[in-house]
């Protein structure tokens, strides 16, 4: 409690400083000292990393309180903290800055209670109550106070996973070079063989998994920033279908196979320049990634994907903002196998969709929506718990009006399913909820162009 009262007085102080702080009367200043407080766990040396000035820089006068501002937004987005604030002195042209933090609860223990459908509303088609997951998914964020985290994942009912990563933003300081490692194991009693007009088709085994896949994963990152980072990836996967499977799908992993091993290399890129990266309004974001499959013992046959993103946010006014963005990927072999021929309906979609698949070797998808913010409560606070990292809950609700596009191409699997090589089309509103710990809560009710009308949830940004 009294750790509690001594911070909450620091910020009060921090919070008047800057407020009774005037412009610097030098037309430029040198920055002489960087401080932080309240980061109890998180190291100063990973913060000051994420800046974009240091001790010895020289900064236009003008242009001191922007950057500020610019580089407290970058702390905010590593998602360590709750609250990122700042306070500076100016005394005969040098300028100390101090951001003060308030550190988020960094072990997140999640029970897992899931559908083991695609998504909400496909399970709730089916309405069958034996289709449920359950587990255990522990997160552990900023080990050892150097933004390194650990995700193990337990999870049992009607698909089975094993999983566990490692993250090291950090691992050779010098050139800016991290690492990840992962490994997974997936075991489940239905599988999707095939899909008929654009609906899968399951089969359900008791005495003999229909599917299982295993695969181990490692790379190197290079992070400029919490902004911008690229990376190479490898990675060994072995997967095993029934023979069930096979037969009623003789190509799901083509030419009769029942098991496949194979390796992929990936290079990707991400630069990530959003004002918020949980719920954005205004900046821009751009991720490619390029992947080379190689298959071992004859198990298949090689390709090569390439997938690309770019959206922009624009603010329209304090209230509105408008958001637009376009998706695609290229994928090209020699011969395809239906396991591979993943276009929209996962990941990617088009809304009011949700309850189709559209399989295919390529795909573009365009989104564009409006956003009008309807409430913005900084924090409610909870008495009756003590600890800060709890009991201050924002809440950010935003009505959103949205059309998407999208056309997949297929010339593989597209009998008897009509969606493909088509323009689809879907729009409507939708309500966003922006909450504790990143949640973001979505429930939108959507038109497409097959004139399906629909009510969806889902639990993630919508692009």
């Amino acid at each position: 409690m009294l750790r509690s009262f001594l911070f909450l007085v620091a910020c009060l102080y921090f919070s008047i400083t800057v407020l009774q702080a005037s412009p610097c009367a030098d037309p430029v200043v040198e920055v002489s000292n960087i401080t932080f407080a309240g980061n109890e766990i998180t190291k100063p040396l990973v913060m000051l990393r994420e800046l974009s000035f240091a001790p010895g820089d020289s900064i236009a006068s003008n242009e001191l309180e922007p950057i500020l501002e610019e580089n407290r937004k970058r702390l905010l987005n590593l998602r360590l903290f709750h609250e990122v604030s700042y306070t500076y002195t100016c005394n005969a042209g040098h300028v100390q800055v101090q951001y003060v933090v308030q550190e988020r609860y960094y072990l997140y223990p999640i029970p897992i209670l899931d559908f083991a459908d695609r998504n909400f509303n496909a399970w709730l088609e089916k309405k069958d109550w034996s289709r449920i997951d359950y587990g255990l998914n522990l997160v552990r964020k900023n080990v050892r106070g150097r933004n390194e985290e650990v995700r193990l994942r337990v999870q049992q009912g009607f698909n089975k996973r094993l999983e566990v990563s490692y993250r090291v933003p950090y691992l050779i300081r010098q050139y800016n070079l991290g690492a990840e490692v992962a490994l997974s194991d997936y075991r489940s009693r239905v599988t999707s063989y095939t899909n008929y007009k654009n609906r899968q088709r399951f089969i359900e085994q008791d005495e003999v998994l229909p599917i299982k896949r295993t695969s181990v994963a490692a790379g190197i990152i290079h992070r400029q920033s919490v902004a911008r980072q690229e990376g190479l990836r490898v990675s060994y996967h072995n997967e095993h279908i029934s023979d069930s499977v096979s037969r009623l799908n003789p190509e799901y992993y083509a030419d009769a196979l029942t098991e496949r091993q194979y390796i992929r290399l990936e290079l990707y890129k991400v630069i990530n320049l959003r004002n918020n990266f949980v719920y954005p309004l205004s900046g821009s974001y751009f991720e490619a990634g390029l992947a080379q499959t190689f298959f071992l013992k004859d198990t298949g046959s090689p390709y090569t994907m390439a997938r690309a993103k770019y959206v922009s946010y624009f603010k329209l006014s304090d209230k509105y903002s408008y958001m637009a963005g376009v998706e695609g990927q290229l994928r090209l072999a020699g011969e395809h196998a239906f396991a591979d021929n993943i276009a929209l309906g996962y990941r990617s979609l088009v809304r009011g969709y949700e309850l189709y698949v559209v399989g295919g070797q390529h795909y573009g998808l365009f989104k564009q929506g409006i956003t009008r913010q309807l409430l913005d409560i900084k924090s409610i606070k909870l008495k009756f718990i003590d600890s800060p990292k709890f009991n201050n809950i924002p809440l950010s609700v935003y009505l959103n009006a949205f059309t998407d596009a999208g056309y997949v191409a297929d010339n593989v699997f597209d009998e008897n399913n009509p969606l493909t090589n088509r323009v689809l089309a879907g729009g409507g509103l939708g309500l966003h909820a922006v909450t504790f710990y990143d949640i973001v809560l979505r429930l939108e009710y959507t038109l497409n162009r097959e004139g399906d009308r629909g009510l969806y949830f889902s639990g993630r940004i919508p692009f």
